[in-house]
């Protein structure tokens, strides 16, 4: 008798693991940054100097790790080590090097942890529909993330923000079970194929591409600058996003954590939106000419950011609602242009690449833009350049390749 096919568990428990490893982390430990302020004595720049400088220090890891062991470890490795940083944020003395430190821990648990091992066995579990299955896969981490910006609020409120951040990092550990229990790493380790065919899709007949010709193709550096430019924009506003809501007089405290949370929430519920809508775009339309219309739709977004007001609601409602769909969308389609472009075995290798150099440009250019803020005397200009990164993105992925699908191409030959 026919075994069911295992993909839609793959999917839900993918859906939870990347919203716990990735979601609830990264899309809420920017609330924290006035509290650090607060207690600490540190500036803006000393706070949001600690992803970009633990990015650099560890761009190493993906091309040297990713690809070489099982996803399923790398997830299991990885939020142990996000455990460690958030309980370390949470307790940690007033000194910087300290806080730097924890923020490499971080860092390196979030490659080991987020985008790359989900992306990679949603890769390989799916061919057909992989732009849906990479979708609802992406959903958790908005699901989870809004989770997050629900909770931190009353949590930092009633038990101090100490304490919010160490329950942020017990969460961590729910997503054990279903690593070790329910996860598979690829369909043939249960005797299946992608999409539940009977037989093994061309793709996975085509041989990986080795990093130097992964180098060596325009494709991949297009694809490279489109996405860090992009990421960066995210990243500077993400970020910065409670910081711009000060400089606009909200009220430092309840005010601004409201206005902060109401924008979160928004972000991370349209995100779902974009995510399931772009991925079934993506598997019915030229991937190119989705990718740059989400790229299109970020950029868009950052003008509004400069006219939330206390008082004025919709500039509030509009910015994070598009800036939300947008964003949803641009962290999903990386993965499914490299698949595209480069096929599924090479996935492992391009991502390795890809995420470590994307990650720098959303750790690094928040900082830049901390300094830009100062130089130019407020967020006006400084968003202006943000604006100008988010339209080479868009442009970048626009002069993308024409390519025939994996299928329709010469085979390859398998190197011996």
């Amino acid at each position: 008798m026919k075994k069911s096919f295992y993909g839609a568990w793959i999917v839900f428990a993918a859906f939870i693991t990347f919203g716990l490893s990735t979601g609830i982390p990264y899309y809420n430990i920017s609330f924290f940054y006035d509290y650090f302020q607060r207690d600490f004595g540190w500036t803006r720049e000393d706070i949001t100097l600690g992803f970009p400088l633990a990015a650099a220090l560890t761009i190493w890891i993906g091309p040297l790790v990713i690809h070489r062991f099982s996803p399923r470890k790398l997830i299991l490795i990885g939020t142990g080590l996000t455990f460690i940083a958030l309980c370390g944020f949470g307790k940690m003395p007033g000194i910087l090097w300290i806080y730097y430190g924890f923020w490499v821990v971080y860092t390196v648990g979030y490659f080991l942890s987020g985008p790359p091992p989900h992306q990679i066995i949603v890769s390989q579990w799916y061919r057909r529909n992989r732009g849906k299955a990479m979708a609802i896969v992406y959903v958790g981490v908005g699901l989870m993330g809004s989770l997050g910006s629900f909770l931190v609020k009353p949590l930092t409120e009633n038990f101090g923000y100490q304490t919010a951040l160490v329950i942020l990092a017990f969460m961590m550990f729910l997503a054990w079970p279903l690593v070790l229990l329910m996860l598979k790493d690829k369909p043939s380790d249960i005797g299946q194929n992608p999409d539940g065919d009977a037989e093994p899709p061309v793709e996975q007949a085509v041989v990986s591409k080795t990093f130097g010709e992964l180098m060596a193709s325009p494709a991949f550096w297009l694809l490279l600058l489109g996405s860090l430019c992009s990421i960066g924009s995210i990243g500077a506003v993400n970020f910065h996003m409670k910081f711009v809501f000060l400089d606009a007089k909200f009220a430092q405290g309840s005010e601004v954590n409201s206005a902060w949370r109401t924008a979160s929430i928004l972000i991370l519920w349209s995100s779902i939106a974009g995510r399931l809508s772009i991925g079934y775009f993506a598997d019915k339309f030229s991937k190119k000419w989705v990718m740059f219309v989400t790229y299109f739709i970020v950029a868009a977004t950052i003008p509004l950011l400069l006219h939330v007001r206390p008082g004025e609601d919709f500039y509030l409602y509009a910015f994070a609602i598009l800036f939300g769909f947008g964003m949803g969308a641009d962290y999903m389609m990386i993965p499914l242009m490299a698949a595209d472009q480069f096929g599924v075995n090479s996935l492992a290798r391009a991502m390795a690449v890809i995420l470590p150099v994307n990650t720098i440009g959303q750790t690094w250019f928040p900082y830049l833009v901390s300094h830009l803020r100062r130089l130019m005397n407020g967020y006006d200009g400084a968003m202006s350049v943000v604006l100008g990164v988010a339209m080479l993105g868009a442009l970048a992925i626009a002069l993308l390749p024409k390519h025939k699908p994996i299928g329709e191409r010469e085979p390859a030959v398998a190197r011996k």
